[in-house]
């Protein structure tokens, strides 16, 4: 581990200044982004893992790596709505169940929907989903 090279306190690899004295630390190794490491369309597919694709999205949303990536971005927002969608379906409509057998139903379209968006976007298709798709395109003007 290094030391401060002003008063010799111990310093992480990373630190830019001594948490001691203040002084700038020469040869300090920048902080790497977590998400650097996946490529974009890596990036975009695992924001639409069923049930922890939320996940991936906010680690996108965060990152400076895909800051400026259009349809990165757009896939982390549209991926976050469809687990919204999901949760509603949990929280909603499941405890209303004795007004009708309709929420398996739901439950199984959005994890189709889920599938399917994993597999347009791993062929690099960018598919806007009808309402879901046009939060995510407001979400990405903001």
């Amino acid at each position: 581990m290094p030391y401060c090279c002003r008063c010799g306190n111990q310093v992480a690899e990373t630190d830019q200044f001594c948490a001691r004295c203040g002084a700038r630390q020469v040869g300090a190794r920048p902080v790497t982004d977590f998400a650097a490491s996946f490529s974009p369309r890596t990036a975009s597919v695992l924001c639409y893992l069923p049930w922890i694709g939320w996940v991936a999205a906010i680690v996108v949303l965060a990152s400076n790596t895909f800051r400026n990536n259009r349809t990165v971005r757009f896939h982390a927002f549209q991926g976050l709505y469809l687990f919204v969608a999901w949760l509603l379906v949990q929280w909603v409509f499941k405890p209303l169940s004795f007004l009708g057998p309709g929420t398996p139903i739901l439950q199984l379209a959005i994890l189709a929907v889920w599938i399917f968006m994993i597999i347009k976007t791993s062929q690099e298709q960018v598919y806007s989903l009808p309402v879901i798709g046009e939060l995510a395109e407001k979400s990405l003007s903001e």
